[in-house]
């Protein structure tokens, strides 16, 4: 299971669970209610800002001051073109900030122009997590739900550098990704099995240093996050405008730790953790999916414990015997952690959850195993993206632990102790993520500290999964003091906006638009 959590990812999937779901009915989220906020314009808050070097001061103005060349958007491979009003460029930079005046990188682009309907803010970028995930395709998916934001924005996205079309990260063939998926079991429980685990864990980076040699040590978060600064000098805005989702919230923080005099109007949503470092991520979504998990059982009037030791019984069955399906491939227990935790990422999908656990009660794996396509992003062809090669090539770029297989081991019963569904299975995955990965990590947890920069909302879901609603707090204290402000949403699902809360939405809406947070620590419920 991927450390970070593929926001993006979900897009593809969202039609299949969205039509399993209308299968076996459907379950809405409560509604919060609150008047958003009446928090002061961010400018007439903050400190003045202590003058500090610009890093990308030493850029050169060909790439500070280059002119976007904006045309209608390719069809993306195998899929199909926005519609005429989203516009696509490529951005140029530093392939090495280290080295300004070296070669370069494009970054792949999309936007779709204000609808001048109000007093024009300047563009609103937008990430919406992975890392890997791309916003070129990402953006036209979610767009109805920044309506409201267009009217004042152009809203703009992109695939940061080693995701799709901007020099993707390739790791591997769809060959070997299917063999993988058929032989490898992710939860070993003999030595023949670590064995395999492990090989192909080394196998999978060194595929990626052969075949994506020049860019795989130049894909990091603070990479990423001197590129949108670029992005914002080209764009012509004084302030980076910014909706971060999931891993984008991270990418933000890095941001205005590098940049907190260019912080404009900042939304971090679905927050990861920035204190945690890559144990304590896994431990975070390990305990965040299984009170997902718990809380889709309470809703059904089961008890969650019974509930999860039925579903473990199931995965013990998988392990010995893979289960049949309606194709010619079989449901493993790999597959099906994977086809159950999708579910958990919104409540509307509870309804697929609880078909595909019937289902397979009943000796067919079909519908989970649709649903770990989706999260895969496996087609019918049997061609997969190449997100979780840009994912991996993200994560253990940022991060230095490399925690070895004997160290993992001694970690499962702690693991399994926060989450008896899927604390084994993300427990493995601390030391197989980055076993023998081809280049150096940077650091052991972000660094996000702004002090001087205008204030960030930062809204945290309590009953979000994947990025567990603890993050929000951590997040907000460690932008600093003035700078942080907290939105809580007691809700389900993976992310607040646009998730059926008025208060939420009500609130970033104001931010965004009128730029007054509301106070910190509000509540909508």
């Amino acid at each position: 299971m991927q450390r970070f959590v593929r926001s993006a990812a979900l897009a593809a999937a969202g039609v299949l669970v969205a039509g399993l779901a209308a299968g076996c009915g459907s379950s809405d989220d409560g509604d919060g209610d609150g008047d958003g906020g009446d928090g002061k314009h961010p400018s007439a808050t903050a400190p003045e800002p202590k003058p500090k070097p610009d890093p990308s001061s030493t850029l050169p103005a060909s790439l500070t001051t280059q002119k976007l060349d904006w045309g209608r958007c390719k069809a993306p491979e195998g899929g199909s073109a926005p519609g005429a009003e989203w516009q696509c460029s490529t951005l140029k930079v530093p392939l090495d900030y280290g080295k300004p005046d070296g070669g370069t990188i494009g970054i792949a682009l999309i936007r779709a122009r204000s609808t001048g309907k109000g007093d024009r803010i300047g563009s609103l970028l937008f990430n919406f997590g992975g890392p890997g995930g791309s916003g070129v395709s990402g953006l036209p998916s979610f767009a109805d739900s920044y309506d409201a934001l267009r009217e004042r924005y152009d809203l703009v996205s992109f695939d940061p550098r080693g995701v799709a079309a901007s020099e993707g990260v390739r790791c591997r063939d769809d060959a070997a990704t299917r063999a993988a998926e058929k032989k490898v079991d992710l939860t070993p429980d003999t030595a023949a099995e670590e064995k395999a685990y492990f090989k192909d864990a080394k196998d999978f980076g060194a595929g990626c240093a052969k075949h994506s040699k020049n860019v795989v040590g130049h894909v990091s978060t603070d990479d990423a996050a001197r590129d949108m600064d670029v992005l914002r000098q080209v764009l012509g805005d004084d302030k980076l405008h910014y909706f971060g989702v999931s891993y984008g919230t991270e990418l933000g923080g890095t941001y205005a730790h590098l940049f907190p005099q260019r912080v404009g109007r900042l939304v971090f949503d679905a927050v990861v953790d920035p204190s945690a470092d890559s144990i304590g991520h896994a431990e975070n979504q390990a305990r965040g999916f299984q009170r997902a998990l718990d809380n889709y059982f309470t809703s059904r009037g089961q008890d969650p414990e019974a509930g999860s030791a039925k579903i473990q019984k199931l995965f013990e069955r998988l392990d010995a015997k893979p289960m049949r399906t309606s194709g010619d491939r079989k449901l493993t227990e790999s597959l099906a952690h994977t086809g159950v935790l999708v579910t958990l990422y919104s409540k509307q999908t509870w309804p697929a959850l609880t078909r595909g656990l019937e289902d397979a009660e009943k000796g067919d794996g079909s519908a989970l195993l649709q649903l770990a396509d989706a999260y895969n992003e496996r087609d019918a062809s049997g061609r997969y993206s190449t997100q979780s090669h840009s994912q991996r090539a993200i994560a253990c770029l940022d991060t230095k632990a490399r925690t070895t297989p004997a160290e993992a081991k001694k970690r499962l019963d702690r693991f399994r102790d926060i989450s008896p569904v899927f604390g084994e299975f993300l427990g493995w995955d601390t030391a197989g993520w980055c076993h023998q990965w081809p280049v150096a990590g940077l650091h052991d947890s972000p660094e996000v500290s702004a002090p001087g920069a205008d204030p960030i909302l930062v809204v945290g879901n309590t009953g979000d999964p994947a990025t567990p609603y603890e993050g929000a707090r951590k997040m907000a204290d460690e932008l600093g003091k003035d700078v942080g402000v907290h939105l809580t949403w007691k809700g389900e699902g993976h992310g607040a906006y646009g998730n059926g809360s008025d208060c939420v939405d009500d609130a970033i809406d104001t931010y965004l638009l009128d730029g007054r947070a509301p106070k910190d620590g509000k509540v909508c419920s």
